[in-house]
């Protein structure tokens, strides 16, 4: 009924973004999904990688022969592409992998089996239809909201010291290797998340079933609320807002050299830039990627912190995001990652409490972005650590709260003293 009852919703959200973005003149997520199948995919690791998630339910045999039927159907769309000098990219097979098994579920599969291989199909296409949904999303931000609140975003953010002009500066520094490996980073965010989701799904096969909470749901439900606070709190970013990237729109060429200064008020920006500042999604996903990489083997550990430090790298280096951005991204996971946590386990009084505090710190952090901006940044040594302050007692109490809820493990029995022979 769950699963049901999701792919409901998920279908008219997809038809409604589908419209909006027709009244724009545009082609919408479904659209847009819909023309990979033939035509060449705007990200190919993205379709392998759900399609790699779809074969979480398939046995060893069935993944070798979706692999080798994908790439043999890429392989063909390669060579047309070349005979017709078309844009060049792979992806087509692995789509047509995932669409295959949707239609064997529903024709050669029954009972439980048929549900499993729907949920598999269903991840992965959700995966996918997250990305495009996005971009949807991401147009509707720029032609509905003609004002932007980037200079209240950027006088606050000087009470964290200006991180993003300090991180562009760092990152110009490192020349192009630097730019080209966290410029792959921030790109191929939801790849490395599948690879994360793929260890602790590695068992749904055996298992012929799911667990209860995995990664891929914490970053569908950030993806899917995320955006609305976009509509609320809309922002571009210092690369748009002063930087170069802005054009006439911007208040001035000062990113990454020169902090701005003056008295904040809202100002008009262009219809074409996403206003996808607040909070940082990025770094949201990033942080939902360390959390669960935690439980799984020393690579993988290692693999979530490195992800984690590279996105908060880019996301400041390349000036798509202020320091106000990401700490607001990190109470804004762990307050999703706490109430599914609770969702799964059940509610109880020490989940609300976490989830209620989240909120509320999440809440306080951006109206005194709004409101508060020119006290901060005049009082930078009291608001900085305020905002910091803010922020750990959040991980502090999701650290805390989620220890309370391992389970308890069982001492060893030991056993009972026997009566020495004589």
């Amino acid at each position: 009924m769950l699963w049901t009852v999701a792919s409901v919703v998920a279908l008219g959200f997809l038809v409604a973004l589908e419209i909006a973005a027709r009244h724009y003149g545009m082609r919408g997520p479904i659209t847009n999904q819909a023309r990979e199948v033939i035509f060449a995919p705007k990200s190919g690791p993205l379709l392998y990688a759900s399609m790699a998630l779809m074969m979480v339910v398939l046995t060893w045999r069935e993944r070798m022969i979706a692999a080798g039927v994908a790439v043999g159907i890429d392989v063909v769309f390669f060579l047309v592409r070349w005979a017709f000098d078309a844009k060049m990219m792979f992806g087509n097979g692995a789509l047509w992998v995932v669409l295959g098994y949707a239609v064997i579920a529903v024709t050669r599969r029954t009972g439980r089996e048929r549900v499993l291989l729907l949920k598999g199909v269903g991840l992965g296409l959700l995966l996918v239809a997250g990305r495009k949904t996005g971009d949807t999303w991401l147009l509707v931000t720029s032609k509905t909201r003609p004002t932007v609140l980037d200079q209240y975003v950027a006088t606050a953010d000087h009470a964290l010291g200006d991180p993003s002009w300090l991180a562009g500066r760092i990152v110009r520094a490192t020349g192009p290797i630097g730019d080209h490996i966290l410029d792959y980073v921030y790109i191929q965010l939801a790849v490395a998340a599948v690879v994360v989701a793929l260890y602790q799904l590695r068992n749904v096969a055996a298992e012929r079933r799911f667990p209860s909470h995995h990664l891929v749901r914490t970053f569908l439900v950030i993806g899917l609320l995320g955006p609305g606070i976009y509509m609320i709190f809309p922002v571009v970013g210092p690369i748009f807002a002063y930087g170069a990237d802005g054009g006439h729109w911007a208040v001035a060429d000062l990113w990454p050299n020169t902090p701005p200064t003056g008295v904040p008020h809202h100002m008009p920006f262009n219809e074409i830039t996403p206003r996808n500042c607040m909070p940082s999604l990025h770094t949201a996903w990033a942080t939902a990627i360390f959390i669960h990489s935690r439980r799984g083997p020393r690579i993988l550990r290692f693999f979530g912190v490195f992800w984690l430090i590279a996105t908060l790298g880019a996301t400041l280096g390349f000036g798509y995001h202020y320091g106000t951005d990401i700490v607001a991204g990190v109470v804004f996971t762990l307050t999703i990652e706490a109430a599914l946590r609770s969702l799964e386990r059940g509610w109880d009084r020490s989940g609300t409490q976490l989830v209620a505090y989240g909120t509320a710190v999440f809440t306080a952090l951006l109206l005194s972005y709004r409101y508060l901006s020119v006290e901060m940044a005049d009082q930078p040594w009291v608001f900085g650590p305020l905002i910091m302050l803010s922020m750990i007692s959040v991980i502090y109490g999701y650290i805390r709260t989620t220890k309370l809820w391992e389970p308890k493990a069982t001492p060893a029995r030991q056993p009972e003293p026997q009566p020495e022979l004589v």
